[in-house]
């Protein structure tokens, strides 16, 4: 195999949920992880010295800390093996956002490392390795919509109303610690089970993050308060964007056709399997 290109898609929170802290400071969380048809795309091509190189560079990002030369390197370790690879990122999620683009780049470089290596890895033992990744890279390696407890690693794959999406960024960085070490910031929400989360449905899901990152970022309120004029609202992860679930696509193109200028937005659709392991047969 001379070189690969794989999707890296989006994932939204349709429910967050925090309902503890644990004494090494992460906090215990439920979500419904619900994966899009839309994200980043990586290219990859193999070589035979080893080395790592990744194009183009991320501004602010160190190379050795970009997550994708992370996820590279992390599985020539666990694997022993020798060779190595040029990887293009094509990015068109915002960094920031709460979509989990870099956390899919690095499952997407897992996956599709240990297909251009001839490795043959299973999920289970990609998974782990992405998990010392980050708490979010499990979900995009296992390829499911999800729900998710502990600090997200704990999946139970689900089907959910796909439908179509409108996701905002308001232009803003969020700081995810500082939403995490925010006095205000809700930590005590009684856990549910998965089955009244589902049956309760998106009428009655929350993200706990929100009121805390309304009062910290201004401008993720306004966005939050223009894109509930049209539908129901809600920010995903801490943020900073938002997003509403419509039925047709024809709402999605209502709502966009609306944005004002200085505010990124696009239109996604739903899906339960990722476009990720569709791309390579897995599921």
């Amino acid at each position: 195999m001379t070189s690969l290109s794989l999707p890296a898609p989006a994932k939204l929170n349709r429910l967050l949920h925090i309902t503890g802290r644990r004494a090494d400071g992460y906090h215990e969380l439920q979500t419904l992880f619900q994966l899009l048809d839309t994200g980043d795309t990586l290219h990859f091509t193999p070589r035979d010295d080893g080395r790592i190189t990744l194009s183009p560079a991320v501004p602010g990002v160190a190379h050795a800390d970009n997550l994708v030369v992370r996820a590279a390197t992390l599985l020539q370790q666990a694997s022993g093996c020798r060779r190595g690879a040029d990887i293009r990122l094509d990015k068109r999620l915002p960094m920031g956002g709460g979509l989990g683009g870099g956390s899919s780049n690095a499952a997407t470089t897992l996956l599709g490392l240990d297909r251009l290596w001839g490795l043959g890895l299973d999920l289970d033992d990609l998974a782990g390795l992405g998990l010392t990744l980050g708490a979010d890279v499990p979900v995009f390696v296992r390829g499911r919509s999800a729900w998710a407890e502990g600090i997200g690693e704990r999946l139970v794959p689900v089907s959910l109303d796909a439908g179509w999406f409108v996701v905002i960024h308001p232009g803003v960085a969020v700081s995810t610690p500082a939403v995490f070490q925010a006095p205000e910031l809700t930590r005590d929400t009684p856990p549910i089970t998965m089955a009244r989360a589902l049956q309760e449905g998106p009428i009655a899901w929350r993200n706990d993050c929100q009121p805390t990152v309304r009062a910290l970022y201004p401008a993720v309120g306004e966005a939050l308060d223009w894109l509930s004029h049209h539908a129901p609202s809600l920010l995903t992860g801490t943020g900073a964007c938002v997003f509403c679930h419509l039925t047709q696509e024809s709402e999605a193109d209502r709502i966009l056709s609306r944005v004002g200028e200085g505010w990124q937005a696009f239109k996604a659709r739903g899906c339960d399997t990722s476009p990720l392991h569709r791309a390579l047969g897995l599921l």
